[in-house]
C-alpha cells in the first residue's frame, strides 16, 4: 500500500471543513475540525500499537495491556475514532463526542488535562439544534473515515508529515480568520527566520511567552537536531493553549510544557517563585497590546520593569522585558514587534536607551509590510544576547520590494530572503541600502532612535530627466494624434456619420 502523504491529509481534512462553511466562521469551527484529526491520529497510533503486540504476544491480555500502558498515549477501545464512527446515527452523537474525549484526557492526565477543553461537541449556540447538530457531526466523522486518512506512523511517509500537515491546516485557519488569525499564528517563513537566528542548541531550553498554536517552538527546537531540548510556552487564550499541546504531540514532542494564563499578569514558569531562566527566548507578542497591566507593575514580584514601566495602551515593550528577565547568562532572544518600539519616545525610550546602554541588543531587522495576519503594518525582529562582547548593533533592511513576493492577500519572504538575512546577520555583513554595522556612538548621537532609516540610506535617486527629449517626444505625440483624428474623421464621413 502507498504511504499517507501530507498533501493526502491536507486534501482531505480541508474538503472536511465544507461540512461547516457557511455555517459559522473559519475561526470556529477550526477547533472541531482540528480536534477531530487529532483524535484520529490517537487512534490510528493506538491501532497500530495493538496489531504489533497481539503479533508478538498472541492472546496473552496481560503482556498485551501491560506494553500498552508504556506508550505516550492510553486509549480504551470506546474511546477510538473507529468507535465514534459506530455512533453516528446516534440521537446524542454530541454527547458521545464529549464523553469520548473526557475519557481521553482521564486516561492520559499528564499528559493531555484539559487538551479538550473548550471544544464542545453538543453546543447548541455553536452546531445548532440537535438535529442539524447531529447532521454535521455525522458528516465530520465520514469526511475523516476516508480510507486513504490512515494515520498509523508506519504508514506516514515521513516524521513529521502528521505534524506539518496540522501547522499547515492551522495556517489555512489563521489566513481564512483575518484578524483573529494572528492570535494563533505567526507566519511559517517568519518562525523559520526567527529560530534560525536564536540557533537552539544541544540542551537548550526553550521558552515562548506568547506561544500560541507552538508553531514558533517547534520551528525553533528543529534547529537543534536531535530532541535533546526541553520546550516551554505560556498563552493567555485557553482554546489556542488545546491547540499548541496537540501540535506539540503531533510533531512527536511529548514533554513540552505549556500553561495556560496571562504571562505578564501571571506568569506560570517558576522556579524557586522566581522566573524560570531559559538558554534561548522567541516570541511574536501581540502588537501594542492595550490594557496590558500597566498598573500593577510598578508592584512587580518578578521586578521586570525596573528600567521603566511601559505606556499603559503599549505592551510592546512589557512583553520584551519579561522575555529578558527569562533569559540565562548567556541567553539569546528574538521577537517579532511594530517598528514603533524602534523610536517612540516617554517611558519606551528610557527603556530602549538602558539596554543599549547595557549592551544587550545585538540586531534590528526591518521586515516587509503585510506578513502577519490580521495586520498590514510592517514588524521588525530584534535579537538581544546576555554576555555580549562588542557594543554594535546590526541595522538589516529587508523591508523593500526585491526582498520579498507579494502574493494575492499575503505578502511572503522565501528561502532566498530568509537567507540573506542569515548570511548578513552571521557575517555581519555591510551592504549598500541593506544592512549597517552601528557603534554605540553612531546610536549615541541618533538620542538611542533606532529607526532603521537613520543607519541605512534606502533613498533611490530619481532618473534624470532629458527635458529636450521630452519636448521632442511630446511635439511627436501630438502631430501623431492630428494624423490619427484626420483619418478618423474621414472613416466617420463615409459612413454618413
Amino acid at each position: 500500500m502507498s504511504k499517507t502523504s501530507q498533501e493526502t491529509i491536507n486534501g482531505i481534512v480541508w474538503k472536511a471543513c465544507d461540512t461547516f462553511r457557511g455555517k459559522m466562521d473559519s475561526s470556529q469551527y477550526k477547533d472541531y475540525v482540528l480536534t477531530m484529526l487529532f483524535v484520529k491520529y490517537l487512534s490510528d497510533f493506538y491501532r497500530e500499537k495493538l496489531e504489533e503486540l497481539k503479533a508478538k504476544h498472541g492472546d496473552n491480555q496481560d503482556r498485551i495491556q501491560k506494553s500498552l500502558s508504556r506508550e505516550k498515549f492510553k486509549l480504551d477501545e470506546k474511546c477510538t475514532f473507529e468507535y465514534l464512527l459506530k455512533q453516528k446515527e446516534a440521537e446524542n452523537l454530541g454527547e458521545e463526542i464529549n464523553k469520548v474525549l473526557e475519557r481521553i484526557e482521564e486516561d492520559n492526565k499528564e499528559k493531555l488535562e484539559g487538551v479538550f477543553r473548550n471544544v464542545d461537541f453538543n453546543s447548541e449556540t455553536m452546531l445548532g439544534r440537535t438535529k442539524e447538530r447531529n447532521k454535521i457531526l455525522k458528516h465530520l466523522l465520514e469526511d475523516f473515515s476516508d480510507i486513504r486518512l490512515d494515520l498509523r506512523p508506519s504508514m506516514l511517509s515521513g516524521n513529521d508529515v502528521i505534524g506539518d500537515s496540522y501547522e499547515y491546516l492551522i495556517s489555512h485557519f489563521a489566513g481564512d480568520a483575518g484578524k483573529k488569525g494572528g492570535e494563533f499564528f505567526t507566519p511559517s517563513a517568519v518562525s523559520t527566520l526567527l529560530a534560525k537566528l536564536v540557533e537552539a542548541s544541544e540542551g537548550d531550553r526553550i521558552y515562548d511567552p506568547t506561544c500560541g498554536s507552538g508553531s514558533l517552538l517547534i520551528k525553533a527546537s528543529k534547529e537543534v537536531g536531535n530532541n535533546n531540548f526541553r520546550l516551554y510556552g505560556q498563552e493567555s487564550n485557553g482554546t489556542t493553549v488545546s491547540l499548541a499541546k496537540m501540535n506539540m504531540f503531533l510533531h512527536d514532542i511529548n514533554d513540552a510544557v505549556i500553561e495556560w494564563g496571562d504571562t505578564i499578569g501571571n506568569p506560570l514558569h517558576l522556579e524557586n517563585e522566581h522566573l524560570m531562566k531559559f538558554d534561548v527566548v522567541v516570541a511574536n507578542p501581540p502588537f501594542s497590546l492595550d490594557k496590558w497591566g500597566a498598573d500593577n507593575a510598578s508592584e512587580d514580584k518578578y521586578k521586570r520593569f525596573e528600567r521603566g514601566v511601559p505606556p499603559k495602551s503599549k505592551g510592546d515593550y512589557a512583553f520584551l522585558l519579561h522575555m529578558i528577565a527569562s533569559l540565562n547568562e548567556h541567553g539569546r532572544m528574538g521577537v517579532v514587534l511594530p517598528h514603533g518600539v524602534l523610536f517612540r519616545a516617554g517611558s519606551e525610550g528610557k527603556i530602549r536607551k538602558q539596554l543599549i546602554d547595557e549592551n544587550l541588543l545585538d540586531s534590528v531587522i526591518g521586515l516587509p509590510a503585510n506578513l502577519f495576519f490580521g495586520t498590514s503594518i510592517p514588524a521588525c525582529i530584534l535579537v538581544y544576547k546576555k554576555g555580549r562582547t562588542n557594543t554594535d548593533v546590526l541595522f538589516i533592511d529587508a523591508s523593500g520590494k526585491e526582498h520579498f513576493k507579494k502574493e494575492k492577500n499575503q505578502n511572503i519572504i522565501d528561502e532566498k530572503h530568509i537567507q540573506k538575512i542569515l548570511d548578513t546577520y552571521k557575517n555581519s555583513n555591510e551592504l549598500e541600502k541593506y544592512s549597517h554595522v552601528a557603534t554605540l556612538e553612531e546610536i549615541e548621537e541618533n538620542d538611542y532612535n533606532l529607526n532603521i532609516p537613520r543607519y541605512i540610506d534606502t533613498f533611490e535617486e530619481e532618473e534624470v530627466v532629458n527635458i529636450e527629449a521630452t519636448k521632442t517626444n511630446i511635439e511627436n505625440i501630438e502631430n501623431e494624434l492630428v494624423k490619427v483624428k484626420s483619418r478618423m474623421s474621414g472613416y466617420l464621413k463615409e459612413l454618413g456619420l
